[in-house]
Formats: structure tokens, sequence, C-alpha cells
């Protein structure tokens, strides 16, 4: 296997095209289990008729694990918006209709959202009182068992020539409430500096979905303490002002 086309890199990992091949090579310090568990979940979702890449192998390279997978030829949907912002509304809509396509899916086998929000709002750092509220409030909401992207951004849609979307980098797939999925995508646009692309996406969505936006915002605060504990640092202030901002009942 060829390792001299580079096409990313980002803390942790790098990612290689041998031909046909998506090699991705995780540091030799990257938890073993995480690594197979993004493979086991990826694997689970193709079983679905979704458009992902298909895992070709895991190996190990040079004593670091990897991750083989189908080489997917095209343009990400975050680029394109960039390339041609006059066309923002209509690829705002295409974003939307696929995450909707996605979280109509059911993969059963895969980890349970609220599990894992509990687990991680059990070890961020907040008061005893902010995490037992947040559990309540967690604890409180409707059970789904639909597929939840986890990371679902427009950097993670490829459109090929053709124009078939594929979805990609499923390591934080689970099933779980759609509404928890869309509050995660929310707050990336947020993250990514998109304030007014952020509140267009969630008013958009919850028009085509019928969903009661106040709903999606009750998920907001709980996805924001979720995601404390992985948070870069100049990420953590901004969902502490999330988490802060909730009206407990």
């Amino acid at each position: 296997m060829k390792l001299n086309n580079l096409i990313l890199s980002r803390p942790g990992k790098k990612m290689y095209r041998d031909g046909d091949k998506f090699i991705k090579i995780f540091d030799a310090n990257f938890s073993k289990s995480d690594i197979l568990n993004e493979a086991l979940n990826q694997a689970r979702v193709e079983e679905t008729d979704l458009n992902i890449p298909r895992i070709q192998d895991i190996e190990v390279i040079d004593g670091r694990w990897s991750i083989v997978m189908d080489f997917v030829e095209g343009i990400t949907l975050e680029q394109l918006m960039k390339d041609h912002p006059e066309k923002e509304d209509e690829y705002l809509n295409l974003f939307i209709d696929i995450q909707r396509t996605v979280l109509s899916k059911k993969v059963p086998l895969l980890n349970k959202l609220k599990d894992k929000m509990n687990t991680r709002i059990s070890i961020a750092k907040l008061d005893a009182t902010t995490r037992y509220e947040l559990h309540t409030r967690l604890d409180s909401l409707p059970k789904h068992l639909n597929l939840c992207h986890g990371d679902f951004n427009p950097s993670n849609i490829i459109i090929t020539q053709d124009g078939t979307p594929y979805i990609i980098d499923w390591s934080h797939a689970t099933q779980g409430n759609s509404s928890a999925d869309v509050a995660r995508t929310y707050l990336l646009f947020y993250l990514n500096g998109k304030e007014a692309l952020a509140e267009k996406y969630l008013h958009l969505y919850c028009k085509k979905s019928d969903t009661a936006k106040q709903y999606v915002q009750k998920w907001i605060p709980i996805v924001a303490a979720s995601r404390l504990t992985k948070a870069k640092q100049e990420e953590d202030e901004f969902l502490r002002r999330w988490i802060d901002v909730v009206d407990y009942e």
C-alpha cells in the first residue's frame, strides 16, 4: 500500500489516497478501542441503503492502526457553499434533505445516544447541580431510535461528479432522538462562526420536518454539555454559555 499521497491531516490522524482506497491512519497513542468502534459503527451503517464509503480493511501500518475504505471522488458540500455563496439556499435545502434521510434510518446495533450523553455529562467539568439538572432534562426527553450521525455538517458530505451525495465520518454514530442531532449541527455552525447560517438552518429544518423549534432548543444545552469533554480550549467558553442559559423546569 502506497502512502505518498497525503490528502488531509488532523490531530491524531492522517488520511491518504491510494487508487480507489482511502486510508485513515491513527497516531500510535490513539485508543485502539475508539478506532475499532469507529470501524464497527461504519460497518453497521453500511447495512442501510445510504451512500457511504465501504470499509475494505483494517490494518496495522508501522505500528499504527488504520481503516481502509472506498475513496469517494468529489467535492464537499462545505466547499461548494464556499465557492458558490449565491446558491447557499439551494445547498442548505440539499443538506437538510440528506440529514432527514439519515435520520429516517434505523441501525439497532448502534450505541444509544442517551447513554452516551449521560456518560459525557457525568464526566464534564460542571458543578453537581448543573449536572443533575442536565441529567434530569435528558431523561425527560422522548426516547427515539433514529440513526444519528453525531457530526453532521457540510464538510462530511461529498458530492460526486454526477451529483450523488456521500456521507462520511461515522465515528460518532448512535441511535437516538433526531432533534439531538439537529441541535448538534446547529451548534457546529455556530462553532464555525456561521451564526446566520445556523439560524437559517434551524428555521428551515423545523419547517421542512414540521418540528417545533422549541423542541430542538431543549436539546441544545444537553448537546453542548456532552461536547465539553472533548472540546478544544477555544470552544469551552462558547459551549458553557449555551449551558448557562438553560431555563430549568
